[in-house]
């Protein structure tokens, strides 16, 4: 961390040393130092007329050679149509000409707005060495600099400059001030900060406006909320600026209650918001999905006059996509006399990020074919879509499954030069992995020319996710090798590796080596993992004992886990614990009810049968509702159990009565065990799986019947698909030399030649 030099206590206030040649700085000094360090210079003795000055550059500049009287105050003039045209080359033309005059040495108003020339044409070279050798250097000098540096993202320049100003015996302003905060914001420096603040409070000027914002925004973004709140509350003169920062800190510090609650007592105060005011109080009603309240900034905003803003605008319908408004955020965009990319974007990334939200729901593929729309839109607007465009729609693509379009968006990828970029890159890596093609995989990741730690992980957990075991293990070492620092979730698919071949040593191997070597402690998704291994190995006593070593309580999805491996393995009584303990964590989850029931109705339990179906009436638990569906060139075909719907043919049920028939005669046996859907009732009986047929059948059936021979089939299901479909498809498989994918709740299973990526363990 950055501290102000010690070698200045003697001569500067700022650690507290006065002496009888600095004289203390007074906060009246600070409070007279316009924002504008360079205001117009008017002279009634012009003998260059502004005229000839804005009309023709180097007439003027002609005319004020020939002329040996121009008084020096007519060069800023010039200088400043240098800022305007933001041409170094004319400005070092006017430095020749100073220099030849003298005036250099002569005026320090003219050499100092020179150094503010060259920084705001961005030759920071220039600026350098002249600000070097000015005879003398105000603090007007020193504040350009540093404004140069921090613009040009060189913060650590801009502090040196200021520890130099401090050593000379310079005294900064409120506005210098504010500069070195920024710095000092950008660099997280927040000792320093901290320092600066001592300074300010010792000489009474951190009720300033300017300061008491830019120090409010330097302590959010440092995560310091309880001094951010101090700071604003100090500040006597509150603008909107003010506001803003602290509103803004409350965002940053996820505190959305928070900063709506200070832009309530805003609007109290008489204080109207700006654009970026509405805009961050629209981004916390994202974050509480608070439509009452976004809707009312919206109505505000068009008060206001803010209603083809297009910040507000794209806030408002981020708001609207994000609380499942589709039709006012669609209106919104069609309204919008002119689209821009980042418009584009959002729209895209809104849908995309409502396929997240609602899971494996039919209307999340809506949401993600709505996606595909807008971005097909897009290319035929003639805008070029850019890196974010890209990872939003390759996301999609893998949660659809959507093999064909990600490989068109890949390609488009490549003409547009964007593949190289590393986001793109690893959003191609897990858009294979989710389709199911480990191999594109694995190809995208050799080719890309930069790797990150998320690179490498990607690839490591997809390697996983597909029973690569061995090669997941192997790039590991790899990515060591190349210096790469394993994090989390690196561990998470190394550990996921191990447990999907069952390599136990290995697996509690890598989880010492987390702790011990890395230092990273262990989070669920790492006992997940240990937890999975020991059940799908069978081994349930030692799983449940890792589970009561856990220093946390196990989540939802341990217990699930052990519910399935007992199920699997036959131990009903431990299963029925976890189920419990499921139900304990999450007395509304339809699937945990669904396993439930199948397992007492797998024993023969019919009284605790009727005890969870009376559970559900009084927790008013939904039937589960099985559906799948399958995307045929661009078009989605949704299926429920037993699905009669009048698009299904009397030809399609015979064909799936007859593969069915053939997948018996493949060595296929239906299992006898009940699999609750939506359409079924619960029987004291043990009725077969087999009469009825599961959504996933149907789509599977539909899409042999409508794709070529050689083209894979690839469904997605919202529910845990069951043992009795797993083994089906597992045989037509073999049967018809398909390639099946079925993306369900909790897995990605790639069937190919009769064997499952899952290992046969969901």
């Amino acid at each position: 961390m950055a501290s102000l030099p010690s070698s200045v206590a003697a001569t500067t206030p700022i650690n507290g040393g006065n002496t009888p040649n600095n004289p203390k700085l007074h906060s009246s000094d600070l409070r007279t130092h316009s924002s504008s360090l360079f205001p117009p210079t008017q002279n009634p003795k012009k003998r260059v007329s502004s005229d000839s000055i804005s009309s023709d550059f180097r007439e003027a500049l002609s005319a004020i050679r020939e002329d040996a009287s121009t008084e020096s105050s007519y060069y800023v003039d010039l200088l400043r149509e240098c800022i305007e045209k933001n041409s170094t080359s004319d400005a070092e033309m006017v430095h020749a000409q100073i220099i030849k005059r003298g005036i250099i040495h002569k005026d320090v108003f003219v050499s100092t707005f020179l150094v503010n020339v060259y920084v705001k044409c961005g030759n920071l070279g220039n600026a350098r060495k002249l600000f070097d050798n000015l005879p003398v250097r105000n603090v007007v000098a020193w504040t350009t600099l540093m404004t140069g540096y921090v613009n040009n993202s060189e913060p650590e320049l801009a502090i040196k400059v200021f520890r130099d100003m401090l050593e000379e015996g310079s005294y900064p302003t409120n506005y210098t001030l504010g500069i070195v905060i920024n710095a000092c914001s950008s660099l997280q420096w927040i000792n320093m900060c901290e320092q600066l603040h001592g300074y300010m409070i010792k000489y009474h000027i951190d009720f300033d406006t300017s300061i008491g914002n830019s120090l409010c925004s330097l302590y959010a973004k440092s995560g310091h909320l309880s001094s951010a709140v101090k700071v604003f509350e100090n500040i006597r003169e509150k603008n909107v600026i003010s506001w803003t920062a602290i509103i803004s800190a409350f965002s940053d510090n996820g505190d959305a209650a928070g900063g709506l609650g200070y832009f309530i007592q805003m609007l109290s105060e008489d204080i109207q918001p700006n654009e970026f005011t509405l805009t961050t109080v629209l981004s916390l009603c994202c974050v509480m999905l608070s439509f009452g309240i976004g809707s009312q900034v919206h109505s505000l905003s068009i008060k206001l006059g803010f209603e083809s803003n297009s910040r507000v605008k794209n806030s408002i319908m981020y708001l609207y996509l994000k609380t499942g408004r589709i039709q006012e955020a669609e209106r919104l965009f069609d309204g919008m006399n002119v689209n821009s990319l980042v418009t584009w974007n959002l729209m895209i990334s809104g849908h995309a990020q409502m396929m997240e939200h609602d899971g494996c729901k039919l209307s999340a593929y809506e949401s993600g074919n709505q996606a595909l729309n807008l971005f097909s839109k897009l290319n035929r607007s003639g805008m070029k879509p850019d890196l974010f465009t890209f990872s939003s729609v390759l996301t999609v693509c893998g949660s659809l499954v959507a093999l064909e379009q990600g490989e068109q968006v890949h390609a488009q990828t490549i003409k547009s030069g964007f593949l190289s970029d590393v986001v793109v890159g690893t959003a191609l890596i897990s858009m294979y992995n989710k389709c199911g093609s480990i191999e594109k995989a694995s190809k995208a990741f050799v080719e890309m020319s930069i790797r990150t730690l998320i690179s490498w992980t990607s690839m490591i957990t997809s390697l996983a996710h597909h029973g690569r075991t061995q090669q997941a293990l192997q790039l590991f070492e790899d990515m060591i090798l190349a210096g790469v620092r394993p994090n989390q979730i690196t561990f998470v698919g190394v550990l996921s590796a191990c447990s999907h071949a069952g390599m136990v040593e290995e697996a509690l191997g890598y989880f010492e080596m987390m702790k011990k070597q890395y230092k990273i402690k262990p989070v669920m998704d790492h006992y997940a993992c240990i937890v999975g291994m020991f059940v799908r190995l069978g081994r349930l006593d030692e799983a449940f004992d890792f589970i009561k070593k856990m220093d946390f309580e196990p989540s939802e999805f341990i217990w699930s886990t052990l519910v399935a491996g007992c199920r699997s393995h036959g131990n009903m009584e431990l299963g029925f614990y976890a189920a419990e303990q499921l139900l304990k964590l999450n007395p509304k989850h339809t699937e945990t009810y669904g396993l439930l029931l199948n397992m007492y109705c797998a024993e023969k339990r019919w009284k605790d049968v009727s005890k969870v179906k009376k559970m559900m009436k009084e927790e008013r638990i939904e039937k589960v509702k099985d559906w799948s569906w399958i995307s045929i060139k661009d078009k989605v075909y949704s299926f429920k159990a037993d699905d009669k719907s009048d698009h299904h043919s009397e030809d399609f049920h015979k064909f799936l009565v007859n593969l069915t028939d053939q997948a018996k005669s493949l060595g296929y046996e239906s299992l006898k065990d009940l699999e609750v859907t939506d359409e079924e009732e619960v029987e004291e009986s043990s009725s077969s799986s087999s009469t009825t047929y599961h959504s996933e059948k149907l789509a599977l059936a539909f899409g042999l019947l409508n794709t070529p021979s050689s083209a894979p089939i690839r469904v997605i299901k919202n529910f845990i698909m069951c043992r009795d479909c797993h083994n089906f498809i597992k045989t037509v498989s073999v049967h018809t030399g398909r390639e099946i994918t079925i993306r369900d709740s909790r897995s990605l299973h790639k069937i190919v030649n009769g064997k499952c990526s899952c290992g046969d363990f969901w």
